[in-house]
């Protein structure tokens, strides 16, 4: 756990604000060879752990025709935490409007297809997901310095597409439970490329049931700021 624990340490002592922490936890139900069906939530924090970013439920299911493919669907129910967002005028320097923190909802459909290869105690792998996303309009409460007055404004509904291509190179220790990786993933829209994701981390098999994973993760943003992310996971198979 020390390969965790300094980057911890690096993103706790930074000044960065964008830093977060993702806790999750996965039930899956194998049904045959080929089918499992699986269940799971997640929690995220944001802005140095201090305030919530995220919490969400999924369901879906995995289908592995061959060894080196596996085929995955589900859907995810969100719930995103803005936090809270000041406006300025042209000047840059005089507040105009602040929007206090709210919750959004988010609705989310994906498909995945991901290819592997073993070399020795090596595995690669590539997995492209598509994936839809649509966030229904809201009404939400801003202040207006100016006035001194509190007005409502409307969130418009949203929609978006991405493909999320990912790499990944995975080796099993010989005689070990734990199994490090290291991965890379684009977030692709119509404007480009949005994100990239590179993860180093660790998934730690403590039975046949059991098992743990630990990650660290940088996240390149193309229109915000870049996060830290710690990540920790727990995975029931039954």
């Amino acid at each position: 756990m020390i390969l965790f624990a300094m980057p911890l340490a690096a993103v706790a002592q930074s000044d960065h604000t964008n830093t977060g922490l993702w806790l999750s936890a996965e039930a899956v139900k194998k049904i045959n060879k080929q089918w499992s069906l699986f269940g799971g939530a997640e929690y995220r924090l944001q802005d140095k752990f201090s305030a919530s970013d995220r919490w969400n439920l999924e369901l879906g299911a995995r289908f592995k025709p061959y060894k080196w493919l596996k085929l995955d669907a589900g859907y995810k129910f969100m719930r995103d935490y803005n936090l809270e967002e000041t406006k300025y005028k042209s000047n840059g320097v005089t507040p105009n409007k602040v929007i206090p923190a709210y919750w959004d909802t988010r609705h989310r459909f994906y498909a995945s297809a991901t290819g592997s290869v073993k070399a020795g105690d090596l595995t690669f792998s590539l997995r492209e997901r598509w994936q839809y996303t649509y966030r229904p309009s809201l009404t939400v409460d801003r202040y207006d310095v100016d006035d001194d007055e509190w007005e409502t404004k409307e969130v418009r509904g949203k929609a978006s597409h991405v493909l999320r291509s990912r790499v990944e190179a995975a080796y099993a220790i010989p005689h070990s439970a734990v199994e490090p990786y290291v991965s890379a993933e684009l977030y692709n829209t119509k404007g480009g490329i949005d994100k990239i994701r590179y993860t180093l981390g660790a998934d730690f098999r403590l039975s046949k049931q059991h098992s743990l994973g630990a990650f660290y993760r940088y996240i390149d943003e193309k229109d915000d700021a870049n996060k830290h992310v710690i990540g920790l996971g727990y995975k029931y198979k039954f």
